[in-house]
């Protein structure tokens, strides 16, 4: 116990701590990432054009059916964070196997919808060759067994997260990660098929559970023993719930305008616009490297200090500008040349303003990215949710009305000008929940300790 006492008074939110986290969490990015590019041609050639579809299909789903987590993951980052700040580690057991016995519950529950959706899924929902249909439904019985696994997962890693031990984070997270793709390499070779393979990854999953756990114990000490409050659940589901209405209503903002294109105009235009925008989507790995990292650390000094937290805020803008504005500007103005040499002339010559005109929208994004972090990590999540969910109609609007007048151009367009006004609403709710005047914001922009 006073091990744990002395890592805890050792805690403390520096630049430095927070850009050494950042680069690991952009290594445990980009590291599976080019395990999968290097991987993935072997593995379709060894699976199969259509077992190597169920695979991906797999994937979507082990990764649909995490939202039975009902944002309990980072809900439990969010108040082991807050105890830190308070010099509270004692009540940080409580609520970790509290989140994780609501984690085995629910995932048993998503464990059962998925098994009892199979037959329906497999049978009518996809087209799968009747050769197929059994090793399909094996598949997909197996994905169930992960799907607590993956919650519980969550969990203890939200533990290390909130310590900023982030080092041990990527340390389990990154060889999981990679064994998603290096596994079905190895169950080839040993002539698995499909439910075989996906065996080893349900085992590469369960392996990383043990990891987590593993570090947990040996970060706080206090939890080798199990206590739970019930008296918790609703402080944690009513910060998770607000969590999972983000969650849910993110990927419709995200890919609405392509469902959009390809009514209003062609799936041709689809593709035009979807090819650059795979591109800007990759380079939010930079700043969604740094918000995993500003989350915890907003939510610990929201409890320590004021100042600290106002300077972390602004800082954590201006040097993500710094960093990703450069990369922007260069991709902008060899737009046409990246898309021509990836794709050929025929995209450059269509998608190269597309392109341009999406990488401008995503770099008035960065505050944005930077403010929802803040006030998910002061404690509220339902401002972001209700944002969301009044963002909604103005996105399928605008969407519409740009893409009809102005076909895929004008639908980067309305991305570029939905961000800008997004980033301000935000920005705006954010200097007024840290108390920090727009005129001060330039001296923590000249001084920084």
């Amino acid at each position: 116990m006073d091990r744990e006492k002395d890592w805890q008074s050792n805690l403390r939110i520096s630049g430095s701590l927070l850009a050494r986290n950042t680069l690991l969490n952009l290594i445990g990015q980009v590291v599976p990432l080019l395990v999968g590019v290097v991987t993935i041609p072997f593995i379709v050639r060894g699976l199969g054009t259509e077992c190597f579809g169920l695979l991906s299909l797999a994937w979507v789903v082990l990764g649909y059916f995490t939202i039975f987590d009902l944002g309990l993951g980072r809900a439990t980052t969010k108040f082991i964070a807050e105890a830190l700040g308070k010099g509270k580690g004692e009540d940080i057991p409580r609520l970790v196997w509290t989140a994780v016995t609501a984690q085995v519950i629910f995932g048993v529950m998503g464990a059962f919808v998925l098994v009892g959706i199979t037959p329906l899924l497999v049978e009518r929902i996809l087209s799968i060759t009747p050769n197929l249909v059994e090793e399909a439904k094996t598949t997909f019985y197996l994905l169930a067994l992960s799907v607590p696994v993956v919650l519980v997962s969550g969990s203890f890693s939200g533990v290390l997260e909130a310590a900023q031990r982030f080092d041990l984070v990527n340390a389990v997270k990154i060889p999981a990660s990679s064994f998603a793709y290096l596994l079905p390499l190895v169950g080839l070779l040993l002539g698995f098929r499909l439910p075989g393979i996906v065996v080893l990854i349900l085992l590469a999953r369960s392996g990383a559970l043990v990891a987590f756990v593993i570090l947990s114990f040996r970060l706080i000490p206090g939890l080798k023993r199990y206590s739970s409050s019930f008296r918790l659940f609703p402080r944690l589901f009513s910060f998770g719930g607000w969590i999972t209405v983000s969650n849910m209503v993110g990927p419709i903002l995200m890919y609405l305008d392509r469902f959009l294109i390809g009514s209003l105009l062609s799936m041709e235009a689809v593709a035009y616009y979807t090819a650059p925008f795979e591109v800007v989507s990759r380079l939010w790995i930079i700043p969604g490297s740094l918000v995993v990292t500003l989350f915890p650390a907003f939510s610990t000094l929201s409890m320590v200090s004021k100042e600290d937290l106002q300077q972390l805020y602004v800082k954590s803008i201006k040097y993500l500008l710094l960093v990703i504005g450069p990369i922007i500007l260069i991709f902008i103005i060899f737009a046409s040349n990246i898309i021509q040499l990836w794709l050929g002339s025929d995209y450059g010559e269509k998608s190269g303003l597309i392109f341009q005109i999406l990488l401008l929208g995503s770099l008035f994004d960065v505050p944005a990215v930077v403010s929802g972090a803040l006030i998910q990590g002061l404690g509220y999540p339902e401002v972001l949710s209700k944002l969301n969910l009044l963002y909604l109609p103005l996105h399928i609007g605008l969407t519409w009305l740009f893409v009809h007048v102005m076909g895929i151009s004008g639908a980067a367009l309305s991305f570029a000008f939905r961000t800008s006004i997004y980033t301000v609403v935000l920005s705006i709710i954010s200097l007024k929940l840290i108390q920090l005047p727009f005129h001060t914001i330039k001296n923590y922009l000249i001084v920084y300790k």
